[in-house]
């Protein structure tokens, strides 16, 4: 599970950090635990969530930088790492949904790391980190 922050007495999820360039931060859940706080708690709408599709993954956040957008070069680098992160490591070419955080939500009574999302965008990428 994640760490317990002394100052704030909340839990932080243990997470992978990667930078892109052009300063863009990407976190990267460990466990169930740690992908549900991160994308319903770290997550500030405007982040993008990334997760492979239809199989068992981490749960990617592409942090926000305030007044830009990330072009799809960043995102496709997201989501390369969200497929490294993944049963499809060893894969080739492999689908990834997309979407800014503030479409991901946790329904009621769901397991640690189960989220509903909508208005996903897939990327077609191969694992990678940067």
């Amino acid at each position: 599970m994640g760490k317990k922050d002394t100052d704030t007495d909340s839990v932080r999820p243990d997470v992978h950090e990667y930078e892109l360039p052009g300063e863009w931060q990407v976190l990267v859940g460990r466990t169930d635990s740690d992908n549900d706080l991160l994308s319903t708690r770290v997550a500030a709408p405007d982040d993008w969530w990334f997760h492979v599709r239809a199989l068992p993954g981490s749960h990617v956040i592409l942090r926000a930088q305030a007044g830009l957008e990330p072009d799809r070069e960043t995102l496709k680098k997201a989501a390369a790492i969200a497929v490294y992160h993944s049963k499809a490591r060893n894969a080739g070419v492999t689908p990834v949904c997309c979407t800014p955080a503030r479409n991901v939500h946790k329904p009621r009574r769901a397991k640690p790391g189960s989220v509903q999302i909508r208005k996903e965008i897939i990327l077609k990428v191969r694992p990678a980190l940067p």
